[in-house]
């Protein structure tokens, strides 16, 4: 089954000029997860977007550092919100590993089926702080 919405994404460049962009055509969804979208901004953007993820950035860097310890990297191993588990070598018995470590560290308990789940050092950012929240 697919999905049809539309979406408006609102960008804020270094110049603090923020753009939207607004999805004229419905985007499609599949029951997958999987998106692919694409559009046009209508005008050139001289500076540089970037995307961030919805966790804090003291959360991300707390998940990363507690990441590279659980899994012995060396301090020029880059660790960043992107940063797939499995691409650092983790295997499951490492993810574990890593999720008991982020539950001691937030004083959280994450449910099984969501900690399966958790592949990257965002999602891991993300769930953290969904469960601080509710935790409240």
């Amino acid at each position: 089954m697919a999905t049809t919405f539309r979406a408006l994404v609102s960008m804020q460049a270094t110049s603090l000029a923020t753009t939207k962009i607004s999805f004229q055509k419905p985007a499609l969804v599949s029951s997958h997860g999987k998106t692919n979208l694409s559009f046009s901004l209508g005008r050139s953007i001289p500076t540089r977007l970037s995307v961030s993820c919805a966790a804090k950035p003291a959360t991300v860097e707390k998940v990363s550092v507690i990441v590279k310890k659980q899994l012995s990297l060396t301090d020029d191993k880059k660790v960043v919100a992107e940063t797939k588990f499995s691409d650092l070598g983790a295997d499951s018995l490492d993810t574990v590993e890593i999720v008991m470590a982020l539950e001691e560290a937030f004083d959280i308990t994450m449910a099984e089926e969501k900690a399966q789940k958790i592949s990257t050092v965002e999602e891991a950012a993300e769930l953290i702080e969904e469960l601080m929240e509710e935790k409240k």
